[in-house]
């Protein structure tokens, strides 16, 4: 399969625009746990519950609501995912890197799937909100990875940091 170069992105339709600058995305926030431990992985930095496996399990969330939910009408419990945003980075004791990466990876092989052959300009029927366009949901997608793959980064730079400081 031909690897897209700078070139093909810059002058690609829009929509084949915004479906690479999602999965390049989506790809840097599943980078983020590479080379770390499972408590580094865990490690909460800050008050909320956001944590670098945290986002990652929170991702799948936010593809299987928006790519899922949207594109099939399927409510949250029959996606088997939670209610609510805030509930998605709940850890449980059997979450580790490799679990929370394999969810992901199937996650967004499944929002591929559910828009393959749609062009921007297509409805997805099923959001809480009523009908959207694909072009808006992958806005919005490339917006939410954006904020997280941001954050990841952060967390991540405290993270190496904290290996390398020694106390007095």
């Amino acid at each position: 399969m031909h690897e897209p170069d700078h070139q093909d992105t810059y002058f690609a339709p829009v929509d084949e625009q915004l479906g690479r600058f999602v999965d390049q995305h989506r790809s840097m926030l599943a980078h983020c746990l590479e080379g770390l431990t499972e408590d580094e992985a865990r490690r909460r930095l800050v008050p909320s519950k956001t944590t670098l496996l945290g986002l990652v399990k929170h991702a799948t969330f936010v593809e299987r609501v928006w790519f899922g939910e949207a594109a099939t009408g399927a409510s949250r419990a029959e996606l088997g995912i939670p209610e609510t945003p805030d509930e998605s980075f709940n850890l449980t004791e059997t979450d580790t890197i490799e679990s929370v990466l394999d969810v992901y990876t199937r996650a967004v092989e499944l929002s591929r799937r559910a828009v393959e052959g749609l062009n921007g300009d297509d409805l997805l029927p099923g959001n809480r909100r009523g009908p959207l366009p694909l072009r808006w949901v992958q806005q919005h997608m490339l917006r939410e990875l954006a904020q997280h793959c941001g954050h990841a980064d952060i967390l991540r730079e405290l993270i190496m940091a904290a290996r390398t400081t020694r106390p007095d």
